[in-house]
């Protein structure tokens, strides 16, 4: 376990929050942490009001500014490397190991992905964003106008995004489109995770069957659309599920009995290639070989 710097968030109180008390405020938007845990912040004056210290009891007004000045913490161990796979004046791909984050949350801070590219690379922007577990490909912008292009072309969908996953059982295709839509369903835990809805936002898949093993079926997966958990919703959905998926099981729903939560690990998903245009206005197509265990 490794020690951080801390951090500090920070947010301006909207309308919809004036009335109430710090301390009510801070236990009710931020429930990761019971209303005895914000009291001890407030008691050992990591919790400024307007950059005055508070105290817990002070009655919020819309426009003031919270401040939680988070003091370090150790950080779980995760895989620190990155393999650079393309970089150029505007961009930067690096291959994402399994394991590491891709964003600062749920305890996470220095140990991400963003945070080892930008001792590198300070101005580096993720386009996007693969959960902890998968592999891959990671899109980041060097400057605003690379940022600004990369983002429409994804708006767009004119990156083309291919993924290698392992999945259960022995598809009796060679090709299968998915366009299940996703939404938000119950979890027992969470209160809600996405899985596959019917009337969920449209979502496009492909899926490819390579080579089966003696664990399940390789396959190739270009996803048209990025929603959450897309490729493991999808396959699950399919009949397929990936191998050691702790969430999803049938018709793409969180599994019944003991359903893990999104974060957590056992699969094996890879992002492969991406093909997208690069803002110099050339087509481009980057590739990360998949780890052993994905190779056909």
């Amino acid at each position: 376990m490794a020690l951080n710097a801390g951090c500090t968030y920070r947010e301006q109180i909207g309308a919809a929050h004036a009335g109430r008390t710090v301390l009510q405020h801070l236990a009710s938007r931020y429930p990761h942490s019971s209303i005895a845990d914000w009291a001890a912040r407030l008691a050992a004056s990591q919790v400024e009001l307007d950059h005055a210290l508070a105290c817990g009891d002070e009655t919020l007004k819309a426009g003031q500014h919270l401040t939680w000045h988070r003091p370090p913490w150790h950080e779980p161990q995760v895989p620190t490397h990155f393999d650079v796979i393309h970089e150029d004046a505007s961009i930067l791909a690096v291959s994402k190991p399994s394991g590491l984050p891709t964003m600062p949350a749920g305890g996470f801070l220095a140990h991400t992905l963003l945070a080892l590219v930008q001792v590198r690379d300070p101005d580096a922007h993720p386009l996007h964003r693969l959960g902890r577990y998968t592999s891959g490909l990671v899109l980041f912008a060097r400057t605003s106008s690379a940022a600004a292009a990369l983002s429409r072309a994804w708006r767009r969908s004119d990156v083309v995004k291919d993924y290698r996953a392992l999945v259960s059982g022995h598809p009796s295709w060679d090709s299968l489109d998915i366009d299940v839509g996703i939404g938000e369903v119950p979890h027992p835990t969470l209160g809600s995770v996405f899985a596959a809805r019917a009337d969920g936002k449209p979502s496009q898949s492909t899926a490819t069957a390579l080579a089966h093993t003696d664990s399940g079926t390789l396959c190739d997966v270009r996803i048209r659309t990025g929603r959450p958990h897309q490729i493991r919703i999808h396959m699950a959905w399919a009949g397929h599920a990936l191998v050691g998926d702790p969430l999803y099981g049938p018709e793409g729903q969180p599994l019944e009995t003991r359903p893990g939560l999104p974060g957590d690990g056992g699969y094996l998903l890879h992002a492969h290639r991406l093909r997208f245009p690069h803002p110099d206005g050339r087509m481009l197509t980057l590739e990360a070989i998949p780890p052993p265990s994905l190779c056909a």
